[in-house]
């Protein structure tokens, strides 16, 4: 074993339709990649290593939460279909968030294949190719780990606002919306902090996805501070 990979504790991919963007955890940090091409995909010396933990996201829109009191598996393509657009070879799945009591419902069917390379490309010590997630998921999971009462965390790339919001306890807010420009993404934000009554001014909003000097300078005209998760 390269000693060198001994040092990588774990790695964090997100997945998008254009390509992807990954963290990496070490005992010496965090370094992270900024969105790359697929093309780049099998020279990446990141993905070579094995790791302790490895998490594949997916940027897909298709997805909703549902109570667990609420859930039904014979329903769930029904149910997901309500709030979002799927084709007939869409395939549903599910995730329990016992946290929340809820089931994410959703579909990675969004005409990419790229994750799926990944999850079989980059893998945890085990050899075990890791299970992709939706992004909905980690922002889920990222708000529970928040210390501040307005819980805000984001994702943003193409052409998706993946937002989920909490305050203290309760869940407001989890949905997808288009914003095809970042300008859209942030009347969006706007907007649900605004029916929500929360003021940005004492807020943190919180982005898993990598913004922009252009994009952090903008979010910091209105919040109290921008985090990049």
């Amino acid at each position: 074993m390269d000693p060198q990979s001994q040092i990588f504790l774990g790695i964090s991919i997100q997945v998008s339709l254009s390509g992807y963007s990954f963290k990496v955890y070490s005992p010496a940090g965090v370094e992270t990649s900024g969105w790359m091409g697929a093309e780049r995909l099998f020279t990446t010396p990141e993905f070579q290593r094995r790791y302790d933990g490895v998490e594949i996201s997916l940027l897909t829109p298709k997805v909703a939460l549902v109570p667990e009191s609420f859930y039904n598996p014979s329903q769930a393509r029904a149910a997901l279909s309500e709030v979002a657009s799927l084709e007939e070879t869409d395939f549903v799945e599910n995730v329990a968030i016992p946290s929340m009591a809820s089931v994410l419902l959703f579909s990675n069917s969004i005409g990419e294949s790229l994750s799926k390379v990944l999850a079989q490309t980059v893998l945890p010590a085990s050899g075990t190719p890791v299970r992709v997630l939706p992004e909905m998921y980690y922002l889920l999971r990222e708000v529970e780990n928040l210390q501040e009462y307005n819980k805000i965390v984001a994702s943003w790339h193409d052409g998706h606002l993946h937002l989920v919001i909490a305050q203290g306890r309760s869940l407001c807010l989890a949905n997808v919306f288009d914003a095809p420009d970042f300008t859209t993404a942030e009347y969006f934000l706007f907007l649900s902090l605004k029916r929500l009554q929360l003021n940005p001014e004492v807020s943190t909003v919180c982005f898993r996805t990598p913004l922009s000097q252009e994009a952090e300078m903008s979010l910091y005209r209105y919040f109290k501070a921008v985090v990049q998760l």
